[in-house]
């Protein structure tokens, strides 16, 4: 593995230094972040990171710490634009963190992570699904989420087995996150033998979809499969339902936040999306999830996998007994965790090995389990 800037400084005898501040890994505490949208029209998401971010710092903090040593978490905020993300990567790289849970979108997560590898920062995103994140050797990184070849190859086969005579459409958002899914989940499709009556791309951040609804209907759609965000996709179904257009809308783990609801109010009815199994249904989450409600919060989408990527942190390096990557990433390759998402561990590239997706349904302003 590389050296990190901060291991050849303290290689040259240079951290100890006059004037030279010592890195937190050396300090009373232990510097890590949360990074992902606070900001923008994914904030949702961020606010889900953030809450699960704060209380496992306090409640590993309560525990003891790490090493005996506080945890100070620091907050990025990349709206979920990726020359945003690298410039909040440079700022933890100066601020001395050793370890980042994030980020949310994985256009952002993805060249972040360039940036925290040449410094030697571990990075674990509770949410990035593109494949590539975790396929270019990047010692690293890691994911307590699931991968968009993996959830694309179920989304293809439950539309082949559910809807096998319907004309599906599928559509993306052009974002590395919504292509990536929609091609994965097209593949898959096609390999049961169905194909496509459209496959067409929109642009995030509109608010005007009547042209996109059209020529759906046009197409005489029965199902429209979204690979984006839960913004988009909620427009696109309230707006086809004004022109008309009655198809069943499925999509990707994006939809797990109930500001989709309140994007679609009665239009999202019966909308199908894949996520993994929810966490907040885990034995092992239960006392955690109890505190969230009794806060008023329900931990949904990846409230609990930023939580459980700080568990993985805390705990990887107990057993390294140090933060510095090239010590915790052999640890994190090798054992198993336990977490609110149950016991996990991870593959060689990084990707968690814990259960695949799911499909869930909402139905009156909630989702549950849909028949699988």
């Amino acid at each position: 593995m590389r050296q990190s800037m901060r291991t050849l400084l303290l290689a040259a005898g240079l951290a100890g230094a006059g004037g030279l501040a010592t890195t937190a890994a050396a300090a009373d505490d232990i510097l890590i972040a949360v990074a992902g949208p606070v900001t923008g029209q994914y904030a949702i998401f961020g606010d889900q990171m953030v809450r699960g971010a704060r209380m496992a710092v306090a409640d590993i903090n309560a525990a003891g710490g790490v090493m005996g040593k506080t945890l100070v978490l620091e907050i990025g905020d990349d709206a979920c634009e990726a020359k945003q993300a690298v410039a909040v990567a440079n700022q933890m790289v100066n601020k001395g963190v050793v370890f980042v849970a994030g980020h949310f979108c994985s256009s952002t997560s993805i060249p972040a992570s360039e940036v925290y590898y040449e410094e030697g920062i571990l990075e674990i995103s509770p949410a990035s699904t593109n494949p590539v994140l975790t396929e270019r050797g990047l010692d690293n990184v890691f994911r307590t989420c699931g991968r968009d070849d993996q959830q694309g190859i179920v989304a293809g086969e439950y539309l082949a087995k559910h809807f096998p005579d319907a004309r599906i459409a599928l559509l993306h958002d052009k974002t590395a996150y919504g292509k990536g899914l929609a091609d994965e989940t097209k593949k898959a499709l096609n390999a049961d033998g169905i194909d496509e009556v459209l496959y067409d791309s929109y642009t995030a951040g509109e608010k005007d979809y009547s042209a996109l609804v059209s020529k759906l209907k046009q197409a005489n759609v029965d199902v429209i499969y979204i690979g984006g965000y839960h913004t988009e996709a909620g427009l696109i179904i309230r707006q086809a339902r004004q022109q008309g257009l009655d198809a069943q809308l499925v999509s990707g783990d994006a939809m797990v936040t109930q500001e989709f609801w309140s994007i679609t109010g009665d239009a999202g009815e019966g909308t199908l999306f894949s996520f993994s199994p929810d966490p907040r249904k885990n034995p092992a989450a239960a006392e955690v999830v109890k505190r969230f409600e009794e806060e008023g919060v329900s931990p949904e989408g990846y409230t609990l996998y930023t939580y459980a990527a700080i568990q993985v942190f805390a705990q990887a390096a107990e057993a390294a007994e140090s933060t510095y990557v090239e010590d915790v990433a052999p640890v994190m390759r090798e054992q198993k965790f336990d977490t609110v998402l149950g016991e996990i561990g991870f593959d060689d590239k990084g990707d968690v090995t814990a259960p695949g997706y799911v499909f869930y349904r909402w139905h009156d302003g909630s989702y549950d389990y849909a028949e699988q």
